[in-house]
């Protein structure tokens, strides 16, 4: 008896070795490349694809313009000093993102805050059409989630 229900089981229930993989590793990694406004409000990056992953620049950030709401502020507090005088505005605020298909998002990336001057580790999931970015000093659970949607063109 327990043959016979083995037997219509395997018949009934086919398996690759495709289907034993998880559901995230099975996918082709979506493209992120165009335009995303954080839900807040606060931020507009434009992502893009730079040396097998993913980089973003910064198009307009609350706290990267004066008071004016137009006028770029500078990177004053650069680690680096000669980069100090430049703009915040375009400059590559993400940079390494590399698609990791078994965990369905894309990882190693660094996130730079030029109102800080400060880098956090970052990756980036794209879940229900939002891309959700984490930035993280030392752990993920001690980081922060922004969530963007993407602007039409």
């Amino acid at each position: 008896m327990f043959v016979a229900i083995r037997a219509m089981l395997l018949v009934a229930l086919p398996i690759s070795p495709a289907t034993l993989l998880p559901v995230a590793a099975q996918t082709v990694a979506p493209t992120i490349a165009g335009i995303w406004q954080a839900e807040n409000g606060q931020m507009k990056i434009e992502m893009f694809e730079r040396d097998g992953g993913y980089a973003g620049r910064l198009l307009w950030g609350q706290r990267a313009v004066e008071a004016d709401g137009k006028t770029f502020k500078r990177d004053v507090h650069n680690p680096d000093p000669s980069l100090r005088t430049r703009s915040l505005q375009g400059i590559t605020i993400l940079q390494n993102l590399k698609w990791n298909a078994h965990a369905g998002r894309w990882e190693g990336g660094t996130l730079y805050d030029g109102t800080s001057g400060r880098r956090a580790s970052a990756r980036l999931t794209l879940a229900d059409g939002k891309l959700e970015m984490r930035a993280y000093m030392g752990s993920p659970m001690l980081g922060r989630t922004i969530r963007f949607n993407r602007v039409s063109n």
